[in-house]
């Protein structure tokens, strides 16, 4: 036999890929499934983009790239910063990975190791802590709270530093609960971290064009002068563009941050797809009505959502303003039986949810959170309607 290694051993498999494994197996043995388990648009891809990689893949820009992505493609992310953040950055701070789950775990490879702690508010994607693991170093999970909005406070920050700390993550709009960090919010904190550590920031901001009424995103390294030479900003087209399987994501970067990135990514994977940065350029150039669309429809899929979670009983939703997920409490149903089954954790919520009603949920716990659940709404109102209603008959059947 051929043995494994320590490291595959120690990481554990993305719950949200799992969930979503899990539904389309029984959707292939034809069972109707009210799945809300990935956090991918339903839409198509917008045509601008899918014409623009047709005409790469057409006119011959199928061969490799530079590894870190093309002049054209980097200059065009440069571009959109000035544009939405009137944050400048260099060619020379950008590079270009298969995903922003690439991205990040490029950054962490390059900025941390063994002995090294890196601070991370939960609730948090369930990739983080996996990453962090996976470099040797220690992830340092703060618990946030739902009176809080989810938000990390400076004193919470504060307490979790140590002289170890090498990286804070941070992650707003946040994925899994939506929660936003105001502006005056995201400075406290940055403040706090400067007084008290010569720490980075990692600030994953993928769902930055997915924000809703009032609320807007902030770009971090924008917030205080010099602070970009500190910050990894990650982001992405999968999001806001509905392009997940394009893989295109992104970091800016100190220039030594990033290439330290792009030699281990020279390793790993050489240059992202060539076809997929020409799609990126046309959808970070091109037209944005395509992005407000979308918006506008996820926002009414949010009022959606948390109307019907808030009709029922024993259901505790926080209310956000960012991404596409509704996180919800689901004690008050833990320690029940369901079909003579007994449920004990969201872990057990969420299978047997699935198993009985076919609703398909993420647990809490692999989010940091017990005794929550994620909910996606990028899907059609049809399906939140159904699923939402199926959800109340089986927590009604609960003893």
């Amino acid at each position: 036999m051929i043995r494994t290694s320590q490291l595959a051993a120690s990481v554990k498999p993305s719950a949200t890929i799992a969930a979503g494994t899990k539904a389309r197996q029984l959707k292939a043995a034809g069972i109707k499934v009210w799945d809300f388990s990935l956090g991918e648009p339903d839409f198509d891809t917008p045509r601008h983009i899918c014409d623009a990689a047709e005409k790469a893949a057409t006119g011959g820009q199928t061969h490799y790239t530079p590894t870190s992505g093309t002049a054209e493609v980097k200059a065009a992310i440069c571009r959109w910063y000035k544009k939405y953040h009137g944050f400048e950055c260099a060619p020379e701070n950008v590079i270009v990975s298969n995903g922003a789950k690439h991205s990040i775990h490029n950054a962490l490879a390059a900025t941390v190791g063994p002995g090294d702690d890196v601070v991370i508010p939960t609730p948090y994607w369930v990739s983080y802590s996996d990453l962090v693991s996976m470099t040797g170093a220690n992830p340092v999970l703060v618990e946030t709270t739902p009176e809080s909005g989810f938000k990390l406070t400076p004193a919470q920050l504060k307490a979790g530093l140590t002289p170890k700390t090498r990286i804070l993550m941070l992650n707003s709009p946040c994925n899994p609960t939506g929660t936003i960090y105001s502006r005056a919010e995201l400075e406290a904190l940055v403040d706090t971290l400067i007084d008290n550590s010569d720490a980075a920031i990692l600030s994953d901001e993928i769902y930055e064009q997915l924000t809703y009424g009032d609320a807007k995103p902030t770009c971090v390294a924008t917030l205080r002068p010099g602070l970009k030479d500190r910050t990894i900003t990650i982001s992405g087209a999968s999001k806001s563009y509905a392009m997940t399987g394009w893989r295109m994501g992104w970091a800016v970067a100190p220039a030594p941050v990033v290439k330290a990135m792009d030699t281990i990514q020279s390793q790993e994977t050489s240059c992202p797809s060539s076809v997929s940065q020409a799609a990126l350029i046309a959808a970070l150039d091109g037209p944005q009505e395509c992005v407000a669309t979308m918006r506008t429809e996820f926002a009414a899929r949010r009022e959606l959502t948390y109307k019907l979670l808030d009709a029922i009983p024993g259901v505790k939703v926080v209310k956000s303003d960012g991404a596409f997920y509704a996180f919800f409490d689901v004690t008050a149903h833990l320690g029940k039986s369901f079909g003579g089954k007994p449920v004990t954790d969201s872990l057990s919520f969420c299978n047997t949810l699935l198993e009985q009603a076919y609703v398909n949920l993420v647990p809490g716990v692999a989010f940091g959170a017990e005794g929550f659940v994620r909910m996606s709404y990028a899907t059609n109102r049809a399906t939140i309607e159904g699923g939402l209603a199926k959800l109340g008959e089986w927590l009604a059947g609960g003893k």
